[in-house]
């Protein structure tokens, strides 16, 4: 496989996996907003700093230690490459611990602080209880990503963004408009689908 060649198969799968990761809450703010109508909306675009800090941590973790693995990998320390993949998965763990116990003591205030009130802050709240408790997947869902495409598996790992986004989309229908559990239901979606989107959590 020529350079070029190569470049475009870890390149592309790459771009589109991070394009499918942003628009997650959009698919949770569509369902919710036509259910329960403005007010879901806005608690949900308040809420996700909060979301986003959870992806964040995973995904810096996970592709800090993914691409350490491959340096020392390639240079033929397969051991000390290990060590690091497994520092960074108990770092993962360690900081899905650490979060879901400070946001969950601190989510109301948060909330506050971002200007969620009234309404918004008992919507905001709902949805980010789940999202919370829900943590461990949320990080380790986005932080193993890097090392499966670190692994030689690119093209799985986009495959497995797309099946995460597809899981989302039918689970928001079913919950949020079907069985009508509102910001509840679009939070399990989202939880739910950070788990499919690496088989390693199953």
């Amino acid at each position: 496989m020529s350079n070029r060649r190569n470049f475009f198969y870890y390149v592309i799968p790459s771009v589109l996996s991070f394009a499918l990761s942003g628009i997650y809450a959009i698919v949770d703010g569509f369902f919710v907003g036509n259910s329960i109508g403005d007010a879901g909306l806005s608690a949900i675009n308040i809420a996700y700093p909060i979301t986003a800090v959870l992806v964040a941590t995973g995904t810096g973790i996970g592709m800090g230690g993914a691409v350490k693995y491959s340096i020392l990998n390639a240079g033929g320390h397969e051991e000390r490459a290990r060590d690091y993949a497994a520092e960074a998965i108990w770092m993962m763990l360690l900081f899905s611990v650490l979060l879901t116990g400070s946001f969950y003591v601190l989510s109301e205030r948060l909330l506050s602080a971002l200007g969620a009130y009234g309404e918004l802050l008992v919507l905001g709240k709902e949805y980010t209880t789940v999202i919370i408790l829900g943590t461990v997947l949320q990080v380790f869902g986005t932080g193993m990503v890097p090392f499966m495409r670190n692994y030689g598996g690119a093209m799985w790992a986009m495959i497995a963004m797309m099946c995460g986004f597809a899981t989302n989309v039918i689970l928001d229908y079913i919950l949020v408009w079907v069985l009508n559990r509102g910001m509840t239901g679009a939070a399990l979606a989202t939880v739910n689908e950070r788990q499919t989107e690496h088989p390693a959590l199953h």
